[in-house]
């Protein structure tokens, strides 16, 4: 039998935009509400696919297409990286304040605003005339983009019944199939075949797909009651916004020049992490905070997220290290680094499809914890294979692919079992706490393992060593892991 939480404290402790129910749900004679319909839920689902698709691609195309804007606007490639940090700051600032806006218009108004800001964005860029300008509209589609995911994952998590939460989550996991093998293929041939604008304006018919399925597909949510609408946690805000953006920053510069000591490094990151800080110590006694951070008060909820920090870290941080193994250790082109990481990132899609899936029915921590044991062997595996400047590719692969099957088998199942018991009102919050923790843990280990790599070199051996850290992030992920449930759902 599915068990009860027990409360993390009374009805009050939720923030107002966790106490909005649209009409996503229905609500049972309990006053709490009820599953939506499968139609429904297979509808809100099919819409956040589509976005989710569009922002994946955006990212990894982009990557890919670097080197070519950095000649088209005649600007120093450090600058032109910006296009994507821009983008990746913006994102990070605007999460948090997800969970209001759903609150304030509605979920759907929300999305629908998100997909539109991200088309136009993307329209911008595409009409860029300098590299300060690319950068400014990547950060208009970063605004975008920043609520897509935690909007999206939001709406399907209040609409699923818990015991086919799974499932749906594994439909969420359609894109990371996408992205990271159609992305660079696409990206590389659009920049060869056509020009660098069109990395840009390939998004717009996806949006306007996007757009017409939101606006016929998902159902309208009242956006709260008139006589109390949510009010705005404008000093958390202040406080956390530019705190994320302060952190990535620091961290990005840190991973750029290798060490985190110089100024430009340091000074950023400790004052987004003070004022993270300052924003936590002031969300556990606010009235209306902008993110209820009492959901770390729910055992399952806090493991989940640990295990998600330490695994993306590790996971994440090691994405980098592929492409610049092929090109600058191995002499290979861009388009053969590609090519070689495709089955590691097609194992990870297909992987999550059935994991996702069977945590429904097994062990929710037996699961994720033999995952992660197999994603810290590949990465292990692939650490002595880059040791190595003559070792066979398919090797290096294989290795690879190994990973990709813990990945698999840990990322949307801990995402699931963190959140499937919580009360169905605080499935907001979660979803933004589950974005915010997704960017920082990914920034986190790329900015450590860049450094790691600055200071080994790019040698046979730095790689080697490089990989082992990454290896030893994932295994520390077993000890939160231990905390997840052991019962079926």
């Amino acid at each position: 039998m599915r068990t009860t939480r027990e409360p993390d404290g009374p009805a009050s402790a939720a923030t107002p935009a966790d106490r909005v129910i649209g009409a996503d749900t229905t609500t049972d004679t309990t006053g709490s509400p009820a599953p939506a319909s499968a139609a429904l839920l297979r509808r809100t689902a099919g819409v956040v696919i589509v976005g989710s698709v569009m922002s994946v691609l955006d990212m990894t195309i982009v990557n890919v297409a670097l080197h070519r804007l950095s000649e088209a606007f005649h600007a120093p490639l450090a600058t032109i990286q910006w296009a994507a940090s821009a983008y990746t700051l913006a994102l990070a600032a605007v999460i948090p304040a997800s969970a209001w806006a759903m609150g304030r218009f509605g979920a759907k108004r929300t999305y629908l605003g998100a997909l539109t800001l991200f088309s136009l964005g993307s329209l911008l860029a595409a009409c860029a005339w300098s590299a300060g300008s690319l950068i400014a509209f990547r950060a208009v589609q970063g605004l975008g983009g920043g609520l897509l995911m935690p909007v999206g994952m939001a709406m399907v998590m209040r609409a699923a019944d818990p015991a086919r939460l799974g499932r749906v989550m594994a439909l969420l996991g359609l894109p990371i199939i996408v992205g990271p093998v159609a992305g660079p293929v696409l990206g590389g041939w659009l920049v060869d075949s056509a020009s660098w604008q069109w990395i840009f304006l390939v998004n717009l018919p996806v949006g306007a797909v996007a757009l017409f399925l939101a606006a016929k597909l998902l159902r309208s949510d009242a956006p709260g009651s008139s006589a109390s609408p949510p009010r705005l946690d404008v000093p958390g805000l202040l406080m956390l916004s530019p705190g994320l953006a302060l952190l990535l920053y620091g961290l990005a510069r840190g991973g750029e020049g290798g060490t985190f000591t110089a100024p430009d490094a340091l000074l950023p990151t400790l004052a987004g992490t003070a004022l993270v800080a300052a924003f936590a110590r002031r969300s556990l006694t606010a009235r209306e905070p902008l993110l209820d951070l009492k959901l770390l008060r729910d055992r399952t909820f806090r493991a989940g997220i640990v295990t998600l920090t330490l695994f993306t870290c590790g996971y994440f941080g090691s994405m980098l290290l592929g492409p610049m193994y092929w090109q600058q250790g191995r002499g290979m082109t861009a388009t053969a680094a590609g090519l070689l990481g495709a089955p590691a990132g097609l194992t990870v899609g297909l992987v999550m499809q059935i994991a996702s899936r069977r945590v429904d029915k097994v062990s929710p921590r037996r699961l994720i914890r033999a995952g992660i044991a197999v994603g810290a062997l590949g990465m292990a595996l692939t650490a002595l294979q880059a040791g190595s400047a003559e070792a066979a590719p398919w090797r290096f692969v294989t290795a690879s692919v190994v990973m990709g099957i813990g990945a698999g088998m840990v990322m949307m199942p801990t995402m699931t079992t963190a959140s499937r018991d919580l009360p169905r009102a605080r499935m907001t919050a979660a979803s933004t706490l589950l974005s915010i923790n997704s960017q920082i843990g990914a920034s986190v280990g790329t900015a450590l393992l860049s450094v790691t790599l600055t200071e080994a070199g790019t040698t046979p051996t730095g790689f080697r060593t490089t990989y082992a850290i990454a290896a030893l992030l994932l295994t520390l992920a077993l000890l939160p892991a231990s905390q997840l449930p052991t019962r079926r759902p």
